[in-house]
């Protein structure tokens, strides 16, 4: 028999509890199309790239995109308020830029500025938005409603270098190597997933962006 104090402590819990993935069904149909295309073409691309890229240059092509992000986390560090951030994001796109030559080389790290991934999902998020449900986007993959809606904003404030470029054969150049260049990255990670995949991809997108949204602040919930 289940004591009365620990039965009310559960009622309280389950009432308190709000289900982050109450689209499942239809959020595990998109992840195995996604996971389909990532099988048959974006995994064995990403391979291939990596044999090919010698590691130096590999890195170098890292370094250019990860410089080209930059200004997305300038602008969403002024949005937060954290401007001690915002001048070191300002600093590394100036340094990489300059002294590492258009970004191929990190010498801002070196001189021992750290890199600040911001995007506006995280922004509206400590401005006290909640992330809402969790989706998975087709093609796109893991994401929450905030999240979601703000990559369509995002892509008009200019600051990303798809807004920039005019030119549309080498923006999408740009884009599909990026997108070619961060898989190849995640393949060592793979390794890490136990049991069911969906789960696991799930559990661990939501826990990172709460992790970033807080700056890195656990919040004791018991």
């Amino acid at each position: 028999m289940t004591p009365a104090f620990a039965q009310d402590s559960y009622d309280e819990y389950a009432d308190e509890y709000t289900n982050p993935d109450p689209w499942e069904p239809f959020n595990r149909a998109v992840f195995r199309f996604n996971d389909t295309i990532d099988t048959y073409t974006l995994k064995p691309l990403a391979k291939g790239y990596n044999a090919v890229m010698p590691e130096m240059l590999n890195d170098g092509v890292t370094n250019v995109f990860s410089n080209l992000g930059e200004p997305r986390n300038l602008v969403n560090n002024t949005l937060q308020g954290k401007f001690h951030d915002a001048s070191v994001d300002l600093s590394r796109f100036l340094l990489n830029s300059t002294l590492g030559v258009v970004g191929i080389f990190d010498v801002a790290t070196r001189m021992g500025l750290q890199r600040n991934d911001e995007d506006l999902g995280q922004t509206i998020g400590s401005w006290g938005a909640p992330s809402g449900p969790y989706v998975v986007i087709p093609l796109l993959g893991p994401s929450t409603v905030r999240d979601a809606g703000s990559r369509l904003p995002e892509s008009f404030i200019g600051y990303t270098y798809t807004g920039q470029v005019d030119h549309v054969p080498t923006r999408n150049t740009a884009f599909g190597t990026d997108i070619l260049d961060t898989r190849a990255a995640l393949l060592g990670q793979e390794r890490l997933i136990r049991g069911d995949r969906y789960t696991f991809v799930r559990n661990a997108f939501l826990q990172n962006r709460e992790y970033r949204v807080r700056d890195g602040e656990v919040v004791d919930e018991f």
